[in-house]
C-alpha cells in the first residue's frame, strides 16, 4: 500500500473512534467518508501511466489521425491498416496529443489494428474500423436519443 493511502486511512480510524466515544452516528460517516477516499486513491493509482489512442479518418479521407487521450505518453506505436497493406510506427504520443499519417490515396473503410506500450512497459492494443461515410464519433451523444437532442 502506498505511504499517502496508509496515513488516511489512519488517520481517518482514529478519527473515527474519537467520534464513536462521542456519538455512534458520527462515527459512522465518518467511516463512510474515510472508506470513500481510500478507494478513490486506489482507483486513481489504477488509472495512472495508462495511454488511450484513438484513430480515426480525416474528413477528406486523405489521413488516418491518432490521438492519445490517456493520461501518459505512448510509446513505440505501430499501425496497420488491414486489408490495404498499409504500416506505419510512431515513437512516441504524448498524452492529449495528435498525430496524423497520410495515405497515398483516399480509403473508404478498412480495419486499423494499432500496438503500443506505456511509460512502463506495459504492451496494447486496439483495433478501429474506419469508415470515411460513417458519421465522425460524439462522445457527448446519448445513448437513447430524448428531448430532440440535436
Amino acid at each position: 500500500m502506498d505511504r499517502k493511502v496508509t496515513m488516511i486511512a489512519a488517520v481517518g480510524l482514529l478519527i473515527t473512534l474519537a467520534l464513536a466515544l462521542y456519538n455512534i452516528y458520527l462515527a459512522g460517516i465518518a467511516i463512510i467518508i474515510v472508506v470513500v477516499l481510500v478507494m478513490s486513491l486506489f482507483i486513481m493509482q489504477d488509472s495512472a501511466f495508462l495511454p488511450d489512442i484513438e484513430a480515426e479518418l480525416r474528413p477528406d479521407a486523405k489521413a488516418v489521425v491518432l490521438r492519445n487521450s490517456g493520461n501518459a505518453t505512448a510509446s513505440k506505436i505501430h499501425a496497420a491498416l488491414v486489408p490495404l497493406n498499409i504500416e506505419f510506427d510512431l515513437p512516441s504520443l504524448d498524452a492529449e496529443k495528435t498525430s496524423e499519417y497520410l495515405l497515398p490515396s483516399m480509403i473508404d473503410h478498412a480495419k486499423l489494428v494499432i500496438t503500443f506500450e506505456n511509460e512502463n512497459g506495459g504492451k496494447f492494443e486496439r483495433e478501429f474500423s474506419l469508415n470515411a461515410l460513417a458519421p465522425p464519433y460524439d462522445p457527448l451523444k446519448p445513448m437513447i436519443p430524448m428531448f430532440k437532442w440535436k
